[in-house]
């Protein structure tokens, strides 16, 4: 008998679930890190080995294997919800995707452009770490605060989210990658034909595919652009047609499509396995008093604070008014502007994708450290400010 599934309320409903084990591992990372065990702790993750064999090179890490490796399936999952979202969901029209897309792009530059007015002279490098939202603990945090938040409302929330992320994963691809290597962008292009050319035929061998995504993510590395790319790639190239012999089925409209069935299979690993270990291993930050010191005196940290706290919600709550007043878009229904100020600050919650960034935009350590300070510190506060502003509407109907 057929397992049934409904898409965007599993989705929705595992990255809730994730967002308390997120919050959970990174509060692990940062005890370990300041434990008498630290030593062990980062020595562990730097651990690594060097593979050298004429055309086979590698050269990676434990933290290495987490951000390049696991964190390939994170953004095939990601893809995957792109994907969908394009063919059936909040972004399939352009009626439907244009206010969480003017809104996601309020959301993007406002922070960017705050952060560099404040470290664009020390570290400009770092514009882009504000601009992404963490799409499990925005979502979690919503599902948290009950019927005062509306399904159109998380819906645009989970839509922003999505946008938020292909544009992270663009600034990733064209921004933080190191120097190409033509020869490899020559055999990654190779890889992305060579899967297309078996989707034209029809092919199903899932076997074929996974040793496919696999020359095109060493393609991508040995490119010079991040490989964890390459998870996003394969999801956008997934098929939208029906599987037929699926153990699901869908009840919203009775059939499973490649990409849904995918979803349901690797959504429990990448959400509650892939992205709390991500957080443990990126989280281990030593705080002491200088460090503190540092990150409070930083223009870094309070460029990327104050770009997530105040830039994430005044920039989706400008352009999406002006959407609305312009007559370009409609808002979410029964938003109003204080609504829209606690979702934006809930897109505020940056962690997952900020720490990413942070970790491609900072090579000095010490940089790195304040970023992560500075993205834990304004994601707290962004969720606090968010759940603040629900709770005053569930508190006073009248507002509603």
């Amino acid at each position: 008998m057929a397992r049934k599934i409904s898409p965007l309320k599993d989705f929705l409903h595992k990255e809730s679930s994730s967002g308390a084990l997120l919050v959970l591992a990174a509060v692990l990372g940062l005890a370990i890190a300041n434990s008498p065990i630290s030593d062990r702790y980062f020595d562990f993750l730097a651990l690594g080995f060097t593979l050298d064999s004429g055309l086979l090179y590698l050269k990676l890490t434990v933290l290495k294997i987490i951000n390049y490796g696991l964190m390939t399936i994170f953004f095939f999952v990601v893809g995957l919800e792109i994907k969908r979202e394009l063919v059936s969901g909040h972004l399939s029209s352009v009626k439907k995707a244009a206010m969480p897309f003017i809104a996601a792009i309020g959301g993007m530059a406002l922070p960017a452009g705050i952060y560099l007015a404040i470290a664009g002279d020390v570290a400009p490098e770092g514009w882009a770490v504000p601009v992404a939202t963490d799409i499990a603990l925005a979502v979690g945090l919503l599902a948290m605060m009950g019927p005062v938040v509306t399904l159109s409302l998380r819906s645009f929330l989970l839509a922003l989210a999505v946008i938020d992320d292909i544009g992270a994963i663009l600034i990733i691809a064209l921004v933080y990658s190191s120097g190409i290597a033509f020869s490899w962008v020559l055999a990654s292009c190779g890889s992305v034909l060579l899967i297309l050319a078996l989707k034209k035929m029809n092919f199903t061998s899932v076997f074929t595919y996974i040793l496919c995504g696999l020359l095109l993510w060493y393609g991508l590395y040995r490119t010079g652009v991040h490989p964890t790319l390459a998870g996003v790639i394969l999801g956008l190239l997934t098929p939208s047609n029906v599987k037929e012999d699926s153990d699901l089925e869908d009840i919203d409209d009775g059939s499973i499509s490649y990409i849904e069935y995918l979803q349901v299979k690797l959504h429990p690993y990448s959400s509650l396995i892939i992205v709390p270990i991500f957080a443990m291993a990126n989280t281990g930050v030593v705080i002491t008093e200088d460090s503190l010191r540092a990150a409070t005196s930083s223009v870094i940290a309070w460029g990327i604070f104050l770009g997530l706290v105040i830039g994430k919600p005044l920039g989706v709550l400008a352009l999406a008014l002006a959407a609305s007043k312009a007559r370009i878009a409609d808002l979410p229904e029964n938003a109003n502007i204080g609504k829209l100020v606690a979702t934006g600050s809930a897109a505020g919650i940056g962690f997952t994708v900020a720490l990413f960034i942070a970790d491609l935009a900072f090579e000095n350590q010490e940089l790195q450290n304040i970023a992560v300070v500075a993205v834990i510190a304004a994601s707290i506060v962004s969720a606090l400010l968010s759940t603040l502003i629900f709770k005053a509407y569930r508190s006073n109907p009248k507002q509603n």
